[in-house]
């Protein structure tokens, strides 16, 4: 980025700030349109769609992951303005605050309730696609990221410049940083260097007042909740200033697959407590799902361990021979690697071309997902529930995903960021399901399915609270009707899963930056009234 924060505000953003009035009134979206079209420098054909204009649908759709709220009856955005510069931030906040209009804040629409791009009330998209400049300073170790910049585009950026930095942020390469970063951020690298979260140094924020702030000027109360907290609660993020990470040049991975005929359930279940206490350059992930075997006709679970290991392939056998013996981990399973290509690996891509991580809509589904923390092993029996769930009709898009924990992880404080999930953890699982069958009926089937699934998992996951990932945002978790924003005491019950006991911080913050609750959404975080 490198662009000094402003001391003061452009011009017409001084203007326009002194003619509100500070009551928010119902007015039309024409008059918020009038207000953009005044105030904003740029022309309004390359910033402002509505949905007459015959490129609304593409632009809506073009960020859209989850096509569960892509359908003819999904509420629609009455205008999308696709910021290019700072001050169309500004204008757009200043705006929509005046006439009462709700703004959702999209950087890469991957979020798994359509909470950037839906609503049940009228809104305006702000969407941050256009806002993905990245800056890298091999000298420093460093980069300033905007929020519309995907991770892939970030890993990319980096290759260009270096084999032996990296940066730990999530396995999906078209999660916008705006959100990614904000909520956490986990990935391969997680058990060496924590979250993407744990890397910012420094932020770009627009407030509700409009003005651009960084860590200096927003304070430390602040930059604490937006790592780790969900930014959208607090304002709009433009850009972060990220350290880089160092990495081995050669890097080694594996994919090794066993199903149920080949020990799976014993392997699983041991694998819980290897993976967590493994050193901290392996990362050993686990997917778990259906698949027909050989036999035609019949079904079986299999289970996929992935590996990262920080090293050479002879250093991860001997691990693995050490460590996880009934594996079987081979020479012919590792294959060394930069640090790029198994980035690409880990995406389900081939290693080569790395451009493919520029692509920032590399898949698309209706899914639902769901997630939970795990503090001590599964016992088999109840793996063999969860198996005879996963050979029912609606499971045949579904998979378990385990992100092991240990390292890094344990070692920084609950407190240190909103993001409370760290010591004390084996593993997070994912139950994820997707379909293809368009309508409601279909969708309904399916989220019904990994509902009764979460039910089961019930006595086995953390309780007290029953722990979630914010970035895995489910609507199912005490939420009133979509488009509405919760009280409090509702916010609290979901407000407890992801954030433990940095919940009420989190209210703290949010009633001084935010007290009318301009920044909001179903799962935003509620100032206290």
């Amino acid at each position: 980025m490198n662009s000094p924060i402003p001391s003061m505000f452009p011009l017409l953003i001084l203007l326009l700030f002194s003619s509100f009035s500070q009551e928010t009134s119902a007015q039309t979206h024409e008059d918020f349109l009038q207000c953009i079209t005044l105030y904003s420098p740029a022309s309004t054909s390359k910033l402002i769609y509505t949905p007459i204009n015959p490129s609304y649908s593409s632009v809506l759709n073009i960020s859209v992951q989850n096509l569960r709220f892509s359908t003819p009856t999904t509420p629609q955005p009455l205008v999308i303005v696709t910021a290019l510069s700072v001050s169309h931030i500004q204008t757009t906040v200043v705006c929509a605050k005046k006439y009462g209009m709700q703004i959702r804040i999209r950087s890469g629409g991957h979020d798994y309730e359509g909470l950037s791009y839906v609503s049940d009330v009228p809104f305006v998209i702000l969407d941050l696609i256009n806002m993905r400049s990245i800056e890298i300073d091999e000298e420093s170790s460093t980069a300033w990221v905007q929020a519309g910049a995907t991770n892939g585009e970030l890993y990319y950026r980096i290759a260009e410049k270096s084999r032996t930095l990296g940066f730990p942020a999530g396995v999906c390469t078209s999660l916008g940083s705006g959100g990614h970063f904000s909520g956490g951020g986990y990935g391969a690298l997680m058990r060496k260097y924590g979250l993407a979260a744990d890397q910012v140094i420094d932020a770009e924020l627009i407030d509700v007042k409009g003005r651009l702030l960084d860590r200096k000027s927003m304070g430390e109360d602040l930059f604490w909740a937006i790592r780790g907290g969900g930014g959208a609660s607090f304002g709009v993020i433009v850009a972060w200033k990220v350290k880089l990470v160092p990495v081995p040049s050669t890097v080694t991975v594996f994919s090794v697959t066993r199903t149920l005929e080949q020990n799976a359930t014993n392997l699983v279940y041991n694998w819980q407590s290897v993976a967590p206490n493994l050193p901290e350059d392996i990362y050993l992930r686990l997917i778990i799902g259906r698949v027909n075997s050989t036999e035609e006709g019949k079904m079986t679970i299999q289970a996929t361990f992935n590996a990262l290991f920080l090293g050479t392939n002879n250093s991860l056998l001997q691990l693995m021979q050490e460590r996880f013996p009934e594996l079987n981990v081979t020479i012919q399973d590792c294959t060394e690697m930069s640090w790029i290509e198994s980035v690409l690996f880990f995406a389900g891509f081939p290693i080569k071309p790395t451009e493919l991580l520029l692509n920032r809509r590399p898949f698309e589904a209706r899914f639902k997902a769901k997630s939970d923390y795990v503090k001590e092993p599964i016992p088999v029996f109840a793996l063999e529930g969860l198996w005879e769930r996963l050979f029912e009709e609606e499971a045949a898009g579904g998979v378990l995903l385990l992100a092991p924990y240990g390292g890094r992880m344990s070692e920084i404080p609950e407190s240190s960021t909103p993001f409370p999930h760290r010591a004390g953890n084996l593993y997070k699982i994912q139950p994820y399901v997707r379909w293809e069958e368009e309508g409601p009926e279909a969708s309904q089937k399916y989220i019904n399915w990994i509902r009764r699934l979460y039910s089961y998992m019930t006595p086995y996951v953390s309780k007290h609270p029953r722990e979630a990932y914010v970035n895995y945002r489910d609507l199912d978790i005490g939420t009133n009707k979509r488009g509405n924003h919760t009280s409090y005491k509702q916010a609290r019950i979901w407000g407890a899963k992801y954030f433990k006991n940095n919940f009420d911080r989190l209210v703290k913050v949010k009633t001084k930056v935010d007290p009318s609750n301009f920044f909001r959404n179903e799962q935003s975080i509620p100032p206290v009234a």
